[in-house]
């Protein structure tokens, strides 16, 4: 210190901590110009005993003009030393950098001064003290007085302009320091952080682009910032990233895919934006290296689908198609089962579109790895199962489509309908609003007959005989009017002439017992008119039921439709087809005569003609005259008449078909569901008696409590308890 004060005057000293900025200033030129001379004489110990005493006695004084003299006057000595500057600067630059956490803003203020005027003159020198040069000014930046920031940010623009010439810079030192300010919310502090970035990103010698990763999620983080600028400038640094990816060779995705993948579920809408777009052109340039991530980025792109921001959606969708497009294989690291898994786990999505996409990709799957998909089978099946109940009709559609893929193989195809059943059977709401759509969906995808058999064979021997009767039918009802079934109905009319027909008749006819009209339907479509007369006069009082009659409803007004033109044609020869006219006369005998359906059918029996047009006359009981001649048709293949052989009795082999053993299977099979009702009445029957009973108990004790005479304590006064 002596040496110090050899060579600096009281006076300057006394200047150099004075309250007015003038006596500092000119005090401060005097030191610039001492040290100068010393510079000049390589009299270094002497300046640093300058160095110090500015240190000691001013800068760490607990006088705030003294610590701004000592800023001043450290500044003042660095422009003096000029060029040997350099070798003082571990004495000069701490002093200053730790004035910036100063609690008077004054102080603050002349310290980023003072480091300015240092860096002007040391400038490449200077980058040694980058990182903590650079936590300074992050801290400033935020500064609580706008004269302290105004100063910071000149500072800033020269280490950067400093920074950006510089050879010496490391940017591996400073990305750890980068990114460990990245997640700060102070809007200064970011705009502070992003400028180093969009700055450090123009410089052609510093990679930013390969340490991308270790800081591109703080800058999707700022893009839901409440400040506008803050959004547009870390927008812009993604955008010129972005650019620089489709440019280079090579990228690190797979780091960035794993932050992409989390930001496309943000709260924000620009930020999911921002991501999904990021996420298409990875995708695009990069899709190789990023399959195993697939499963991820699918997870990320399937909610967005279905965003309420269209652009979101569009993007989402292109994004969606190009990952579905690239071909990998589970050897080069594609993984089935985490895309299974994501399909699945989205198909409990709230949104339609969501849960359609979901599925298409498990119908891709399938087509491309039927062997990994069905391995899993047993982890997504029940999902798949319970889909069939989904309100969109689109959903069902493409589950359907996945259950007919799966189905291929005969034991998966008797397990899906037997669940199907199953799922019925538990939900008859779904059997209402969806069985039809369900059922002709199936018959399309797969082979209708086949369909049609198997659900034939797992009603025959259900053990609800109520639900059986209602499946069986729907599943008439679907059979008599869907366009997918029409090669069947056509198959039918052929049973009592066609080996194929005479077999898918047998098997239908097991189950249909279990619906006295459906059987009486599947005859008429078969023409086995004889037959189904002989089952409408079986019927007995207990068989007409509610449920009967609104089926029969439903035959007569089916009757009309085009898919019997050929019956109603075969009336122009009622003596040909006196059966068929025996039916039509049984169904009539069987509607109540005020309803819609008895009118129907009346008027079209009254349209027959009273005679075959080969000129045969015979009398019915309404007295008219019909034919009662049997044609022969020659043998072959064609039908004989009214579906019959001959007048042989019930019991001849018609193509194969013994309908006398049909029609104890019928019987038998009614007898069962007679005795179901008879019990079921008589529960109900029991549980109504109980009831009463116990209600007639009930109103007796009332009764009784209420005639039972008042005891004596009752009697008592209040006061004689």
């Amino acid at each position: 210190m002596a040496d110090a004060l050899s060579v600096i005057s009281t006076s300057v000293l006394r200047n150099l901590s004075d309250k007015l900025y003038e006596k500092r200033k000119n005090a401060a030129l005097e030191i610039e110009g001492i040290v100068r001379q010393l510079a000049s004489a390589g009299d270094h110990d002497k300046i640093t005993a300058v160095i110090n005493l500015l240190t000691t006695e001013f800068t760490m004084s607990p006088q705030a003009n003294h610590r701004k003299g000592g800023l001043i006057g450290l500044a003042a000595a660095t422009v003096g030393l000029s060029n040997d500057a350099a070798q003082h600067l571990e004495q000069i630059v701490p002093p200053v950098l730790n004035s910036f956490s100063d609690q008077d803003s004054r102080v603050r203020y002349y310290a980023c001064e003072a480091l300015y005027n240092i860096a002007k003159v040391v400038r490449g020198d200077f980058i040694i003290f980058f990182n903590q040069i650079f936590d300074a000014l992050c801290k400033l930046s935020a500064d609580s007085d706008v004269n302290v920031q105004s100063a910071a940010h000149l500072l800033d623009r020269l280490v950067k302009d400093i920074v950006t010439e510089s050879d010496q810079f490391s940017i591996e030192e400073f990305i750890p320091l980068l990114r460990e300010r990245m997640n700060v919310l102070n809007p200064f502090v970011r705009q502070f952080l992003v400028g180093w970035i969009t700055v450090l990103d123009s410089v052609p010698d510093i990679d930013m682009l390969g340490f991308l990763p270790d800081f591109l999620d703080g800058l999707f983080n700022m893009l839901s910032d409440s400040s506008h600028e803050i959004r547009q400038q870390a927008d812009s640094a993604l955008s010129e990233f972005l650019q620089e990816i489709k440019n280079s060779p090579s990228v690190d995705y797979r780091r960035m895919a794993e932050i992409l993948v989390q930001r496309a579920d943000s709260p924000d809408e620009f930020t999911r934006l921002t991501a999904i777009t990021w996420m298409n052109e990875f995708v695009k340039l990069g899709g190789d290296q990023l399959v195993c991530y697939y499963a991820d980025i699918l997870g990320a792109i399937l909610p967005c689908i279905s965003d309420k921001e269209e652009k979101i959606r569009v993007v989402a969708r292109e994004t969606n198609e190009e990952l579905r497009a690239i071909r990998a294989d589970p050897a080069e690291g594609f993984d089935v089962g985490a895309i299974l898994s994501i399909s699945k786990r989205q198909l409990s999505s709230e949104w339609d579109a969501t849960r359609s996409e979901a599925l298409q990709w498990i119908l891709t799957l399938l087509d491309r790895h039927r062997a990994e998909v069905l391995s899993y089978l047993n982890e997504i099946l029940d999902s798949l199962l319970k889909a069939l109940s989904d309100k969109s009709d689109e959903v069902v559609l493409l589950v359907l489509e996945i259950h007919a893929c799966i189905a291929k193989d005969q034991h998966h195809f008797r397990q899906l309908l037997v669940f199907l059943v199953h799922k019925f059977r538990v939900d008859n709401t779904l059997l209402e609003k969806r069985g039809a759509l369900i059922i002709r969906k199936l018959c399309v995808l797969l082979n209708a007959e086949i369909v049609y058999r198997e659900l034939s064979m797992i009603l025959e021997g259900e053990a609800d005989l109520d639900f059986a009767s209602t499946m069986v039918q729907a599943l008439n009802l679907i059979l008599l009017t869907s366009s997918e079934l029409t090669e069947l109905r056509d198959l039918l009319k052929k049973s009592l002439a066609n080996d194929s027909g005479k077999d898918l008749f047998v098997s239908l006819y097991a189950s249909w017992c279990h619906a006295p009209m459906a059987i009486i339907s599947l005859c008429l479509l078969a023409q086995a008119y004889q037959h189904a007369s002989v089952v409408i006069r079986s019927l007995g009082e207990e068989d007409i039921t509610v449920r009967f009659l609104v089926q029969l409803d439903k035959l007569v007004r089916l009757l009309e439709t085009p898919i019997f033109a050929y019956l109603r044609l075969q009336l122009l020869d009622p003596g040909r087809y006196s059966w068929l006219l025996k039916v039509l006369y049984g169904l009539l005998m069987l509607l109540p005569q005020q309803s819609a359906a008895f009118k129907i059918l009346r008027t079209r029996l009254k349209t027959v003609p009273p005679y075959s047009f080969n000129g045969d006359i015979m009398r019915t009981a309404s007295g008219t005259y019909y034919s009662q001649r049997i044609h022969h048709v020659p043998t072959g293949s064609q039908i004989m008449e009214d579906g019959d052989l001959g007048v042989d009795s019930l019991a001849n082999m018609h193509n194969g078909i013994n309908f006398s053993v049909r029609l104890q299977q019928f019987e038998q099979m009614l007898q069962q569901h007679r005795s179901q009702a008879r019990l079921q009445s008589q529960q109900h029957h029991n549980n109504l008696t109980s009831s009463k009973e116990k209600q007639k108990h009930e109103d007796q004790s009332s009764e009784h409590d209420i005639s039972r005479p008042p005891s004596r304590t009752s009697r008592r006064g209040s006061g004689q308890s």
